[in-house]
């Protein structure tokens, strides 16, 4: 999951995938609005980029000529070392801005967002020494959810992704407002994550795993009702 490669499907029946020749760390922030797209690499993924440091590119899907391409790509936003190594999340605000995770040394994380017209990054969680992985974004665009270990402060345990259950945060820049959605690990062993939320904003799908599982493995998908 970590070193990826970007492949384009056409949702025609019968179409193939198409090779962007181009790779990417984590996952990929795709419009619901338009074919605009965005992406991390690492020195991994992107000799070019320094050992330790990390960037965030945004790109438009071309789809006129013979085959889709990238184009129009451009780096938003760099982080020169591993304080904070990026994963892009989601659009929002008529694609003019848009949220991503900083992964923090010691295994701590923070949301962010950057306005993509003047560049200005904010840090939306506004939590240091915790682990809060932004993830997917209400229609409003208003509030996010985010994996989160805060709940550790009462129940004990580690901090990290382990211990993590799923929140609410608003996008308001205090990290004031924040209210947690499930309860999963207030039961030894357990936790939910990898929240995304409908286009209607009526629900949410999560899924749930255990506490020692690697990011990302789940058992099932679960529907969360905000309202019916």
């Amino acid at each position: 999951a970590r070193d990826n490669e970007l492949w384009f499907l056409s949702k025609e029946r019968g179409s193939k995938p198409v090779k962007f020749k181009e790779r990417m760390s984590e996952g990929m922030a795709v419009s619901k609005k338009s074919l605009k797209v965005a992406y991390s690499q690492v020195h991994a993924q992107a000799a070019e980029v320094p050992a330790g440091a990390s960037r965030l590119i945004v790109a438009d899907v071309s789809v006129s000529g013979d085959a889709p391409t990238l184009v129009n790509k451009k780096v938003v936003y760099e982080s020169k070392d591993s304080g904070c190594t990026i994963e892009a999340q989601d659009f929002y605000d008529n694609d003019t801005k848009m949220t991503f995770t900083c992964y923090e040394p010691k295994g701590l994380a923070s949301v962010m967002g950057i306005d993509l017209a003047t560049g200005t990054v904010t840090n939306f969680s506004k939590a240091p020494g915790s682990y809060n992985e932004v993830e997917g974004i209400f229609p409003d665009g208003q509030y996010t959810c985010v994996e989160a270990d805060r709940q550790v402060e009462t129940l004990g345990g580690n901090r990290g992704s382990g211990n993590i259950d799923i929140w609410k945060l608003k996008l308001d820049g205090t990290g004031k407002d924040f209210v947690r959605l499930t309860h999963f690990n207030d039961y030894e062993g357990g936790k939910a994550s990898n929240p995304v939320v409908s286009t209607d904003g009526r629900f949410m799908a999560f899924q749930t795993a255990k506490t020692t599982d690697p990011a990302g493995v789940g058992y099932g998908i679960v529907l969360y009702w905000f309202r019916k």
